[in-house]
């Protein structure tokens, strides 16, 4: 739990203490056994002190259990007729403490079932259904409830801003890097595929190396680098984008693809392993298709070429020659994270 919220609940205790401090002194004369009511209130000062300095979630459990103990004690201390006149418990709104602490550690759920719980001893120390009590009641469960939601939507914005400023960031990055990479590299290779194209021959084959990776360049600084969710999950169609050029063609949903990081960069992989077969061997005007899809629980990358093709046994035979670039770095691969090729 974030410590801010740690120290409001604890200011709250504190708070929900010095009031029952307070009844405590005020109806002192009221008590059947005071010695036991006093001691009682010290067992909460006490707690109060230990809670305010250390946080531990077991603590929280062992606090719910206390409030629940404490409010079934005020029969104890109190005689019948006073409970029965509406007395308040031992506790008093110090219970509602236990209460939150349980909804902004463990959540709303947490926080209505420990609610109950409080709720369920009020009932059993009054021996009947107030109206008073079910107002209280009411209230511990609303605290209990709404305080858990507003906690973890609160730590939703933090993650979304954080996740935003860190976009930022990398985008004023990538700008800057565009900017030197324009003015150097871009700039080279834009030049050397003009001069290549005008020459011909084996200069021009080089002018459209230079202009692949140019294009190749343009598109990883336009890019945002994908960012890990707060399930470690990336969006395999931005991590594949990138392999996008003047003869490859990378199309997908325009919703993420969510995957682990680690087998979204397997695919990565392997998607550039297919992309670089095609480049040496489905011949020099052959282009190719990537498309990212998601059916379900199912995600399929399929990469297709219009390059010259290749005879059916040629893969087999050249696993069988010991060339095992296809069998490791895309079969392989698929394979080892639970997929298929």
């Amino acid at each position: 739990m974030d410590g801010r919220w740690w120290r409001a609940v604890s200011v709250y205790r504190g708070l929900g203490f010095a009031f029952a401090l307070a009844v405590a002194i005020a109806d002192r004369d009221r008590y059947s056994r005071p010695a036991l009511a006093f001691a009682l209130i010290g067992v909460m000062a006490a707690w109060t002190l230990l809670a305010a300095v250390r946080h531990d979630r077991r603590l929280v459990l062992v606090e719910l259990a206390l409030a629940v103990g404490l409010v079934l004690a005020t029969r104890a201390v109190y005689a019948p007729h006073s409970i029965d006149a509406g007395a308040a418990t031992l506790p008093g709104p110090w219970v509602a403490a236990a209460v939150l602490a349980c909804a902004v550690t463990n959540g709303p759920y947490a926080g209505l079932t420990a609610a109950a719980l409080v709720g369920a001893a009020d009932f059993v120390e009054r021996g009947s259904v107030t109206q008073i009590t079910s107002y209280g009641v009411v209230l511990l469960l609303a605290a209990g409830g709404v305080g858990g939601y507003v906690v973890r939507l609160s730590g939703r914005a933090e993650t979304a801003i954080d996740t935003a400023a860190r976009l930022e960031a990398a985008t004023a990055e990538r700008e800057r890097l565009a900017r030197d990479i324009h003015d150097s590299v871009l700039q080279v290779l834009a030049l050397v595929a003009r001069r290549g194209s005008a020459l011909g021959g084996e200069a021009a084959d080089l002018a459209r190396l230079a202009g692949e990776q140019e294009i190749a360049l343009r598109a990883l600084v336009a890019t945002p680098r994908p960012e890990l969710d707060a399930q470690g999950e990336i969006d395999l169609r931005a991590l594949l984008e990138p392999l996008a050029n003047d003869r490859v063609t990378v199309s997908g949903p325009a919703e993420p693809v969510r995957l682990p990081a680690d087998r979204a960069r397997e695919v990565l992989a392997a998607a550039e392993a297919a992309l670089h077969n095609v480049e040496r061997h489905a011949g020099d005007e052959a282009r190719a298709w990537v498309l990212v899809e998601e059916d379900g629980d199912e995600i399929v990358v399929s990469i297709r070429d219009d390059g010259v093709g290749l005879d059916a046994t040629r893969l087999q035979q050249a696993r069988d020659d010991g060339r095992l670039g296809v069998a490791q770095s895309i079969l392989g691969r698929m394979q080892a994270i639970g997929g298929s090729a």
